[in-house]
């Protein structure tokens, strides 16, 4: 069965932890009971990482998809994420797990933006087909991230423990 992490930084304010277990929730109740949903904190509160792997293998997933909720590709989504998420991994041999790239630049995200801001996107203007356009403005390919449509669809980064 297939289990999906959610992981922030984790915050000293209950209220911004609070919310990423909201969003595990949401989660879950998109997905059904097809697929496990858990959320962990990178640091500053619990559940851990390592916690919240454990939990998903505890409920019966074989495989773990990680995702860093964090917008950018910085230091904590591109290094200490990945190593916690191997440390946990490394404890439960022959569980298949991924890691997502952080959100970077979507067309989704900027709808929430504008929907945020009270802005309408301009009628009739369709985004170009996948993989023909770099949101980049000075065009160089890979700058928005994961997500960058220039380079096509970026594939989370398969592992396997113990192998």
């Amino acid at each position: 069965m297939k289990a999906i992490l959610i992981i922030d930084h984790g915050s000293r304010r209950d209220e911004a932890n609070d919310m990423l277990a909201c969003v595990a929730n949401l989660l879950t109740h998109m997905v059904g009971d097809s697929v496990i949903v858990r959320h962990a904190h990178m640091e500053l509160a619990e559940p851990s990482i390592a916690h919240g792997f454990d939990a998903c293998i505890a409920e019966g997933a074989t495989s773990v998809v990680a995702f860093p909720d964090m917008l950018s590709p910085g230091r904590h989504a591109t290094n200490d994420i990945p190593e916690l998420v191997a440390q946990a991994a490394a404890r439960h041999p022959g569980v298949e797990w991924n890691l997502t790239p952080a959100f970077g630049v979507h067309e989704k995200l900027a709808e929430i933006v504008l929907l945020r801001a009270g802005v309408k996107p301009v009628a009739g203007r369709a985004l170009p087909d996948e993989g023909a356009c770099c949101w980049d403005p000075a065009g160089r390919a890979g700058t928005c991230g994961g997500a960058c449509r220039a380079l096509g669809a970026v594939p989370a980064v398969a592992h396997a423990s113990g192998r």
